[in-house]
């Protein structure tokens, strides 16, 4: 039977961080998540976070009188704590001592389903162990069990420096793999011609169910923070006929882990790689203004800029605090909703618009043997208007920089000239005719 734990919150509010309130109510959601409920929270308003811990003597005492009162089991502090920080309130609170980082990282470990996924979580949960090893002994084995002993599990915690740094080792080898895996089948994608949209945001702003939505990927979709975290890429045929690969993100969080986002740079760089962004922003939230800041605060810690972004204020089925809705960051906003449907078209409307605009118009006359060029417009561009003649196919359409070029330089020309001309094109431009005649 699974750990029902009862905590409490710890918050300092500084000049800096003002939101001590709106945070915990998010690391409140963020336990309800992770399986526990909270007995209470205290808030002290301070200049600076207590070096030694976090906290002050004065709190320190209203926080045992709390846990006294409600019979919590632990406390959750809304930062991440130092070594230090952690053993010293251990000691003079007596009880378990969490941080949000321990949170998030066991919510992780208890989502994450593919191989890949598991790598990410363990290594990111052993980085973080390997800088509390020091000094906590016997400590370590005081676990049992709850928020934090998922993943890697208590034995991994037990181990020394080295054989962590060892296990970390081979954990980096396996993930090497994968990521050399994922860049194989992100060239191939770049080959044949398909764009790519990256869905980021908030947690449970509405990213699942927008591409369940979308694509009937069936992917989780509940209404708890990080319900999904392996990414998820399905194919989308746009009313244009144009095929776009969609590619769900792990969901961004204010105070993400650095060394989750260590972790999952692989995975969360799939945004970095996509023709267009879309974000979704969850319309009812009061604190939306907020979130939006930490995705592309997050994305920008990736260096993922200049990218177009289309904006999804979802779930506008629901009471909204702010009716009017703006992004400065985004090239269209569109207002939905992924559950009922509503707004969808626009939002297919706006992408295949941002994805025309990455495309180059031609028009020409495309001989018979060509056919499989007529074929890979149709599937990676946008025909426009299409007539067979006698003297072969006239097409006015929209196509991808490869297929452009391969227009340019063939549909006229005999073999011989052809051939030279497909090589001084291909060869200024460094595209692959090979590869573009594979998909063709």
């Amino acid at each position: 039977m699974e750990i029902q734990e009862k905590v409490i919150l710890i918050a300092v509010q500084t000049q800096e961080m003002t939101r001590a309130e709106a945070s915990l109510d998010e690391l409140a959601e963020l336990l309800r998540t992770a399986g526990a409920s909270v007995a209470g929270r205290v808030i002290q308003n301070r200049e600076n976070i207590h070096p030694g811990t976090y906290i002050g003597s004065g709190k320190i005492e209203e926080v045992k009188d709390l846990l006294e009162e409600t019979g919590a089991t632990g406390v959750v502090c809304d930062d991440e704590l130092s070594p230090a920080q952690m053993k010293n309130l251990e000691d003079l609170l007596d009880t378990k001592v969490m941080d949000r980082t321990v949170v998030i990282l066991d919510i992780f470990a208890g989502r994450a389903s593919t191989s890949e996924g598991k790598i990410q979580v363990e290594l990111a949960q052993l980085r973080y162990s390997l800088t509390r090893l020091s000094g906590y002994g016997q400590a370590m084995s005081r676990l049992g069990g709850g928020i934090g002993t998922r993943g890697p599990g208590e034995t991994k915690l037990e181990t020394d420096r080295r054989r962590i740094r060892s296990r970390i080792t081979t954990l980096k080898k396996e993930l090497n793999e994968v990521v050399r895996h994922r860049e194989i089948t992100r060239r191939s994608r770049t080959v044949a011609h398909i764009p790519v949209a990256a869905i980021v945001g908030y947690t449970n702003a509405g990213k699942s169910t927008l591409l369940n939505r979308l694509t009937n990927a069936d992917v989780l979709s509940e209404d708890k923070l990080f319900a999904t975290l392996d990414p998820t890429t399905r194919t989308l045929r746009l009313p244009s006929g144009q095929q776009v690969l969609l590619t769900d993100t792990v969901g961004f969080i204010n105070k993400l882990p650095h060394h989750l986002i260590d972790a999952f740079r692989s995975t969360l760089e799939e945004a970095k790689y996509a023709d267009v962004i879309v974000h979704v922003m969850d319309a009812s939230n009061p604190d939306r203004d907020h979130q939006a800041e930490v995705v592309y605060q997050t994305l920008n810690d990736l260096g993922i800029r200049e990218k177009p972004v289309i904006t999804l204020f979802n779930k506008c089925d629901l009471p909204d605090p702010w009716p009017i809705h703006r992004d400065k960051h985004a090239v269209k906003v569109v207002d939905i909703s992924a559950l009922t449907g509503d707004g969808l078209d626009a939002f297919l409307e706006a992408l295949s618009e941002q994805l025309r605009g990455k495309r180059r118009y031609v028009e020409a006359v495309i001989p018979f043997k060509e056919g499989g060029l007529i074929t890979a417009i149709h599937k990676y561009g946008q025909m426009k208007e299409e007539e067979y003649l006698a003297d072969g196919v006239h097409i006015k359409a929209y196509v991808t920089e490869g297929l452009y070029y391969r227009i340019l330089s063939g549909a006229f020309l005999g073999d011989k000239e052809k051939e030279n001309q497909n090589y001084n094109v291909y060869n200024s431009k460094k595209l692959f005719l090979k590869g573009d005649n594979d998909h063709a």
